[in-house]
């Protein structure tokens, strides 16, 4: 399989989580989003959205992370990225898509470059931006790990599931617009706990080819 990849992308990041934790390897096939790689009529013959990441199964082009990753999870059931029980899956789901819904795309380059060349926003009005969104997210996320006593050391139970897949690179994310993480002491303990494990190391933005 080819993954289309960028190293400081959110989204793609999360998809590189979620293959490590399966145990499957791909080609990494660098996509430079910073002089706009993605909108050339090379990539947009594999993903007309012109979007990373893009997974090439050898069959077909998969896109969007939360498909792709729903894909891996039916075709590869082992380990499991959700737990059992229909409450604790919609559970898990829901601490993902506060981040892959509710955070990450107010955030994305697409924002953030609009912000800045129709609307004029400086690096500090950018970080601002994106430290808003982050906190109010991470403030909600942060209260309903809290209240879950029996959650153990990662966002559910003591093993990582999707919602550690999306949180991660928004911690990562946080970071790179000087948010203080010392507000949410149970997810920066989750992002240690994380960090621990190879597929998370192996995943990071720094450790890409293309980093």
């Amino acid at each position: 399989m080819k993954l289309y990849s960028f190293f400081r992308s959110g989204t793609s990041h999360r998809l590189r989580i979620a293959l490590n934790l399966k145990g499957i390897a791909t080609d990494y096939v660098a996509i430079d989003l910073r002089v706009d790689e993605q909108q050339n009529e090379a990539f947009k013959a594999i993903n007309p959205q012109g979007l990373v990441p893009a997974l090439d199964t050898g069959d077909q082009v998969l896109i969007q992370s939360p498909a792709i990753i729903e894909w891996l999870e039916e075709k590869y059931p082992t380990p499991a990225l959700l737990p059992e029980g229909a409450e604790a899956r919609a559970h898990v789901r829901a601490l993902a898509a506060m981040v892959g819904c509710d955070i990450h795309p107010i955030n994305n380059r697409r924002i953030l470059q609009t912000l800045r060349k129709q609307f004029g926003a400086n690096e500090a009005a950018i970080n601002t931006w994106c430290g808003t969104w982050i906190s109010e997210g991470f403030d909600a996320y942060e209260a309903l790990i809290g209240a879950d006593k029996s959650r153990g050391r990662f966002s559910y139970g003591d093993t990582p599931t999707l919602a550690d897949v999306y949180l991660i690179p928004q911690v990562e994310s946080a970071r790179r617009f000087n948010v203080d993480m010392s507000r949410w002491p149970l997810i920066s303990a989750i992002d240690r706990a994380c960090c621990e494990l190879e597929a998370f190391k192996q995943a990071a933005p720094m450790a890409q080819p293309d980093a």
